[in-house]
């Protein structure tokens, strides 16, 4: 891990309709880094992903990735810029087969038609076997994606982002709806995610923060409420009054 930061949000806020949703946030990620990213619900939690990916733009701040203000951009150019987003629900084309989401999310041209009718090359062979690999789908390379679990697509569409070969992936609650078996087989996928890639995961399941064992974010009502470890974070009163509830 380098001490280069990556991603710097410094003093973002926005409303929306009156409503201060993310009020003066400020957040820096170096590169290499997993942080998990906490709060009871209406703490600014997606707003701040939003504002990352450039759906939504505050109304001051500025957020800074790999040197570029992210806010004068929309969300395609982000993207190529190499932020990946991982949606709480998943989002995989359930009629393909899993090795054809993987291959039309590479990074690259390719067309669904190409995908169905023309053949892999060799070095998108190698990138799908990696990734087959990683998302551990390699027994179900050839199943239909709406054929699988829930979890299974959840693995899969982190696969598909992971294809678009990104420096930062952002994942909002990964594991919810997910049996004990998957949360924990996820936290050991985004582990080995993170040997390579920095990931922000927004999550409320406080077993599987602890599984992943990277410093945590607490927000509340739009900004930064504490910072630090799971046990450092959970003893703070503050977190404990807004949102352990202890």
């Amino acid at each position: 891990m380098t001490d280069a930061l990556l991603l710097d949000v410094r003093n973002v806020s926005v409303s929306f309709d009156g409503f201060r949703a993310i009020n003066a946030l400020s957040l820096a990620l170096k590169a290499g880094e997993m942080r998990a990213i906490v709060g009871p619900n209406g703490a600014g939690k997606t707003t701040m992903m939003d504002i990352i990916t450039g759906k939504t733009r505050p109304d001051s701040g500025t957020v800074t990735f790999k040197g570029h203000d992210l806010t004068r951009l929309d969300e395609p150019v982000i993207a190529r810029l190499g932020i990946g987003r991982k949606f709480q629900k998943p989002t995989v084309f359930e009629a393909l087969t899993v090795t054809e989401n993987l291959l039309l999310s590479l990074k690259g041209i390719r067309s669904p038609f190409s995908v169905l009718f023309a053949r892999e090359s060799v070095q998108e062979r190698q990138r799908l076997a990696e990734l087959l690999s990683l998302i551990r789908l390699e027994n179900m390379a050839d199943f239909r994606a709406g054929d699988m679990s829930h979890g299974q697509k959840q693995w899969l569409e982190i696969g598909m982002l992971m294809g678009q070969e990104p420096d930062l992936l952002l994942v909002d609650e990964p594991v919810a709806g997910m049996t004990d078996a998957e949360t924990m087989a996820t936290a050991d996928l985004l582990r080995e995610i993170n040997k390579t890639r920095s990931v922000v995961v927004v999550e409320h399941d406080m077993d599987f923060v602890r599984a992943l064992d990277v410093p945590v974010t607490v927000l509340h009502e739009g900004s930064v409420l504490a910072e630090g470890t799971l046990d450092e974070v959970s003893a703070d009163p503050r977190v404990i009054e807004v949102y352990l509830g202890r």
